[in-house]
């Protein structure tokens, strides 16, 4: 996976080494040519492909979070993953999903 960035950082180094050395160069352009062509095309490149392990990993800490949430409160999870024994009654407008719709005076 990594050798693609390696190999595009290491010709964006001969780049800025071209750059650096030619007789109308400039170390300054060289800095410049290697951040533009080389770190910043990789640094994005590598965000975008890493964010798929990012969300599994989050969706991962949170499965574990609750699982331990879970064991803690010795409470068992229903076929919807909710707790069966939930504190707070459903409010009826909310559990039958029907609102009342009769004007209030």
């Amino acid at each position: 996976m990594y050798i693609l960035p390696i190999g595009w950082l290491y010709v964006a180094l001969l780049m800025a080494f071209a750059e650096a050395t030619n007789t109308n160069g400039t170390i300054l352009g060289a800095i410049i040519t290697f951040v533009l062509y080389g770190l910043l095309p990789i640094g994005l490149m590598l965000y975008f492909m890493g964010t798929p392990a990012r969300k599994r990993a989050l969706r991962e800490r949170e499965a574990a979070e609750r699982a331990q949430y879970l064991s803690q409160a010795s409470i068992e999870p229903d076929a919807g993953g909710h707790a069966t024994t939930d504190p707070v009654a459903p409010v009826a407008e909310e559990a039958t999903g029907v609102a009342d719709r009769t004007p209030r005076q």
